[in-house]
């Protein structure tokens, strides 16, 4: 989407700068420029088949009995055989023991089977307030850099903190912006692009405020099409389109006041074809039955991406 077009959504939509609250100047993170029609490469998020892998979070657990069992090397091979280009390998489910050669091993096993890493995805938290806490999560979210680099992963998922705490101290907006600035200094000199998601209830107000303050080419939005619980969650998704390194398609969506309701994906579809946007379309799925459900959820994705 070119930045006229951008400029002209958004204010449509009633949003300016300075009514979010934002500065007037003018976007240090510009909306990226793409030419050419769409392109995508659907894949598939390890947390779609979180129940039955064997580690969570460094720690062992039981897995599920109702499907098989999973471990990294088990997903990319369920990617190739489910026909998904590309496999986004959250680092939940990392063997604790994980080195650069259990990560090397597993670049080149996607390899061998012709799937794509698209990238990985961390749990941080930029909103705890400047400190010894703060300074602890930039080093664990850059450590992970060099991690995914090991891994040959493009991308990171990462999250700035939750909307809550964004709302409740205009510092922490500054904070959370300048300790994705630190990161994005490191993930640059390894050529890895950071999305940050709409997680935590963001808005989509929140996250075009967190682009406006970020200073790096690497940075970028990673979207989530779950995650925004407004009245207009559809609109928020085509606000947010033109600065997506990244997109997370989930079958579901919540209301403001939590409640679950069906996505329309072909509409989901329509938002990225018309916002021009080129990369991954990874599928993130949280619901029921995955290892009944996937394979219909990824060609429904397909059909509504025209791929």
């Amino acid at each position: 989407m070119q930045r006229r077009k951008f400029l002209q959504l958004t204010a449509a939509s009633g949003m300016t700068l300075a009514a979010t609250g934002a500065s007037t100047r003018l976007s240090a993170r510009e909306p990226i420029v793409r030419s050419g029609p769409p392109r995508f490469q659907v894949g598939l998020a390890a947390y779609s088949l979180r129940e039955y892998f064997s580690f969570m979070k460094g720690k062992a657990r039981p897995p599920k009995d109702d499907g098989p069992h999973i471990d990294m090397v088990g997903f990319l091979d369920y990617c190739a055989q489910n026909g998904f280009d590309a496999a986004e390998l959250t680092s939940y489910f990392f063997k604790p023991d994980a080195d650069d050669a259990y990560y090397r091993n597993l670049k080149r096993h996607a390899f061998t089977r012709g799937v794509t890493i698209a990238g990985t995805a961390i749990g941080n938290n930029f909103t705890v307030g400047a400190g010894p806490k703060l300074d602890e999560e930039i080093q664990k979210a850059i450590a992970w850099i060099d991690r995914a680099d090991a891994l040959g992963a493009p991308h990171i998922r990462f999250f700035a903190g939750t909307g809550k705490q964004l709302a409740s101290d205009p510092k922490r907006l500054d904070e959370a912006a300048a300790a994705i600035n630190q990161c994005a200094e490191h993930a640059a000199s390894k050529g890895i692009f950071l999305g940050v998601e709409n997680h935590g209830k963001l808005s989509s107000d929140q996250m075009l405020q967190i682009m406006e303050r970020v200073e790096s080419p690497w940075v970028g939005i990673n979207l989530d099409t779950g995650n925004f619980q407004s009245d207009d969650p559809y609109g928020d998704l085509e606000r947010c389109v033109p600065y997506a390194v990244n997109v997370q398609v989930k079958v579901g969506m919540k209301t403001p006041d939590g409640k679950h309701y069906d996505a329309d994906i072909p509409r989901i579809g329509r938002i990225l074809r018309d916002g021009g946007y080129q990369g991954f379309v990874i599928v993130e799925y949280e619901d029921k039955d995955p290892y009944a459900k996937i394979p219909v959820v990824h060609q429904e994705l397909r059909k509504a991406l025209g791929t």
